[in-house]
């Protein structure tokens, strides 16, 4: 799994019952119903692009890679935005997207 950023481990260390109380609401919010981690991850990274939040893209498609998902699979939940949020706004996510895909596929190329 990615390292978080490192702002969220500040917050965790200065806040860190906030933190706690909001990590356990996410565990009980994937444990409450009967989706897997990649269904999960790929609902959570629809819900960031939808938002228009570039950070939460960025971490959802970090969160969907530890899932499992791959690349493809990830391109296409973008693809999916454009007949809800208009061209513009899943080419906006595609960015996103790839800013993460490409470092991705780079520590890869690294390790082999």
């Amino acid at each position: 799994m990615a390292k978080p950023p490192e702002f969220y481990l500040q917050m965790k260390k200065d806040h860190p019952e906030l933190v706690s109380s909001y990590e356990s609401l996410g565990k009980a919010a994937r444990d409450a119903g009967p989706l897997d981690a990649q269904a999960q991850a790929l609902v959570r990274l629809g819900l960031s692009i939808g938002s228009g939040m570039e950070g939460s893209t960025h971490s959802s498609t970090r969160k969907a890679l530890d899932a499992g998902c791959g690349e493809e699979q990830i391109r296409h939940a973008v693809l999916l935005a454009v007949t809800t949020l208009g061209f513009p706004s899943m080419m906006r996510a595609r960015a996103w997207v790839e800013d993460v895909l490409s470092k991705n596929t780079a520590a890869k190329n690294d390790k082999s």
